[in-house]
């Protein structure tokens, strides 16, 4: 790659769960495994996202995750991406993640998102009394901010740990919505293209248009998600990413999301509006061999400019989604 094209590049990880785990203990061990081998890879960072009410998914209690995931690790930085804002009080999150903070110094990210990260049912049963809504996420968002920054005058609520950390906080979306809150405030921003492709470059010109630097962030910051299976052949990522397919398959159609084996072909388990909704769901997505997967990205980065990627690969046997950050970490070799 080009050292004009040159950007970071990170890992999303969802701590997933395959049809064969017996419990969640093998997915987050999966999850450790993975963050030290890109460490060793040089990745920037690794975040894990919150999610709730999904058998599939076992990384819904962020804070503690990346507590385990950081202390495994000695340099890659380590955060939420996000944390759902609207289910948690702010001053909780502060104290969780300036907890975070003071072990792991300078290592942590705090992404914030206005999503419940779930149905309505559990969205209410997360939040009980609280009338969090993301309706509340600016607020909430300024609430969060003075509780990682100095103490001010006649402050009589602080966060401790928390308070005076700096804990770098980025704003994740996939609408314009945090992408002008990004802006107005000089945050980095996030966009979730990894599933929700379809407002990527509005979403991204909003945020530069109406960027005002700030004492974090002097000019816009663009992360892009985007869904990875890299392998030695196109035809063989073709193979491997079945596992994706199925799994975006069944989250469509409302099944449980564990991960299942490749296939062969996925005519006869997908109808065509099926296969249509899962193309645009990973529209972003990078799969192919080496080559492939350097063009597909140059020609992202040339649409976008963005600053850094992050990668999500979730495949169903473990050794294949350290080959595909491997071949992905040779592109930039």
């Amino acid at each position: 790659m080009s050292d004009q094209q040159k950007v970071a590049f990170s890992v999303l990880d969802l701590a997933s769960r395959r049809d064969t785990d017996q419990g969640p203990a093998p997915a987050l061990q999966r999850s450790l495994a993975l963050i030290q081998h890109v460490e060793r890879l040089g990745f920037t960072r690794f975040w894990v996202a919150e999610h709730h009410n999904m058998d599939a998914i076992v990384s819904s209690a962020t804070a503690v995750l990346i507590a385990y995931l950081a202390a495994g690790t000695q340099r890659i930085r380590v955060g939420a991406g996000g944390v759902m804002l609207p289910n948690h009080a702010p001053l909780v999150i502060a104290e969780q993640f300036g907890t975070l903070e003071a072990m792991y110094p300078g290592r942590i990210d705090l992404g914030l998102g206005r999503a419940p990260g779930t149905d309505p049912i559990t969205a209410r049963a997360l939040r009980k009394h609280r009338s969090g809504s993301s309706d509340d996420f600016p607020e909430d968002v300024a609430e969060l901010q003075k509780y990682l920054g100095p103490r001010g005058a006649g402050q009589q609520v602080i966060a401790m740990p928390g308070v005076d950390s700096n804990v770098p906080i980025w704003l994740l979306g996939s609408s314009l919505f945090s992408a002008q809150l990004a802006a107005e405030k000089g945050l980095p921003y996030a966009f979730a293209s990894h599933f929700a492709p379809r407002m990527m470059i509005p979403a991204i010109e909003q945020y530069r248009r109406h960027f005002k630097p700030s004492a974090v962030l002097d000019k816009p910051y663009v992360m892009l998600g985007v869904p990875l299976v890299a392998a030695d052949t196109d035809a063989q990522a073709e193979f491997l990413a079945t596992t994706t397919f199925q799994r975006i398959l069944a989250l469509i159609r409302g099944q449980n999301m564990l991960m299942r084996p490749p296939v062969e072909s996925m005519q006869g388990l997908w109808q065509p509006h099926e296969e249509q909704a899962v193309n645009e769901f990973l529209s972003m997505g990078m799969i192919g061999s080496a080559a492939t997967i350097e063009q597909k990205i140059q020609i992202l980065l040339q649409h976008t400019q963005a600053d850094e990627l992050i990668f999500t690969c979730d495949l169903y046997e473990h050794k294949d989604r350290l080959r595909s950050f491997d071949i992905l970490a040779g592109l930039q070799a």
